[in-house]
């Protein structure tokens, strides 16, 4: 059975300045830089960040069994400010899910042009769900406010 569990958090930036990072590379190598005691480098393999674009993502020692793990970006939809990625190879698919991905989607605060909502989603399945495996939003939630920090330390106002 699929499930989902979400988190959100407002941003002080308008939605459309918001998606540079949400919805690029950029987040992922903020994520990297930010998180070195987690991740120890990023490659892009195959794309520029659009639907199609898939990154390794290496560990740093101890932190997985397999050192590193691949995920594609399914949808990247500049429209909607939606982007789902999925993992491929190693990372969650070797600590007993059959599914695991992202949803993030930017939208703008509701009275507030100048502000936005970024919404973070984990969709997973589990191998065996008798296993018990627990499946938190803590680090998703780290890296949505990381990404934050980046966007308000490099905002420009018009």
């Amino acid at each position: 059975m699929v499930k989902r569990l979400s988190v959100e958090i407002e941003v002080k930036v308008p939605a459309p300045e918001a998606w540079t990072v949400y919805g690029s590379l950029l987040l992922a190598k903020i994520a990297v830089e930010e998180l070195s005691d987690q991740f120890s480098k990023l490659e892009v393999l195959k794309g520029d960040g659009s639907a199609g674009t898939i990154i390794q993502v290496f560990c740093t020692s101890g932190t997985a069994e397999r050192p590193w793990y691949k995920e594609v970006f399914k949808v990247v939809d500049e429209e909607r400010l939606v982007k789902e990625a999925e993992v491929v190879e190693g990372g969650a698919l070797d600590q007993g899910f059959s599914y695991f991905g992202t949803v993030l989607e930017v939208k703008e605060k509701e009275g507030k042009k100048e502000e936005s909502i970024v919404r973070g989603t984990i969709v997973y399945e589990l191998k065996d769900e008798a296993a018990g495996t627990a499946v938190s939003t803590d680090g998703l939630l780290n890296i949505l406010n990381l990404a934050a920090d980046y966007l308000i330390k490099n905002h420009h106002c018009n």
